[in-house]
């Protein structure tokens, strides 16, 4: 179930992780494309590559972000770009790792 407005607090997202089957995210959000989740992983970031282009904004926590073959440091305020169908996952990431997933555009990712 989404949230419905214009806002969303983090508190409130994170009410909702973890998901109704022990996932680590929860859609909060849906509106045309766009879909907004939060992620909270906890010891293990297990995902697979996804067939839509991807933006993570980190909320908190601290980590590697790995993505196809190159790899980068991030922390709270970073925005990461993951184009549709690139390996990517959060690395070495503190327990308290938290980030807005945001989902856009059509499938296959669009075009640069």
């Amino acid at each position: 179930m989404t949230i419905e407005g214009h806002s969303i607090k983090i508190g409130e997202a994170l009410s909702r992780v973890p998901g109704p089957k022990g996932e680590p995210f929860a859609e909060l959000f849906r509106h045309g494309s766009l879909s907004v989740e939060i992620f909270a992983p906890r010891a293990l970031d297990t995902q697979q590559p996804h067939s839509r282009d991807e933006v993570y904004v980190v909320v908190r926590g601290t980590g590697r972000f790995t993505f196809g073959k190159d790899q980068v440091a991030f922390g709270p305020g970073d925005f990461l770009f993951v184009p549709a169908r690139v390996a990517h996952r959060l690395e070495d990431f503190t327990d308290d790792v938290v980030v807005w997933e945001l989902f856009y555009g059509p499938e296959g990712g669009e075009e640069p």
